[in-house]
């Protein structure tokens, strides 16, 4: 897999992270929002919508993490 699908599936990534994650507390804080098919999180109810958010934001970061150290081996062995 050359770089540039890592710097796709990383953007990809972090774009649906950020919008469950931070995008949706946010939303739910603001505007009270009951969910939508984009920020499915807010469908749940009180606490259980910032959990669900907050396993967003590390499963996206984990994410990251693990597509950055293939890129970097591809570049390296490259």
């Amino acid at each position: 897999m050359n770089e540039g699908w890592y710097r796709l599936l990383s953007i990809l990534v972090f774009v649906a992270g950020f919008w469950e994650g931070p995008a949706a507390i946010l939303y739910r804080i603001v505007s009270d929002d009951r969910g939508t098919v984009m920020r499915a999180a807010n469908y749940l109810d009180a606490p259980w919508n910032y959990v669900a958010s907050g396993a967003v934001i590390v499963v996206t970061v984990l994410l990251l993490g693990v597509l950055d150290k293939g890129r970097q081996r591809a570049l390296a062995s490259g």
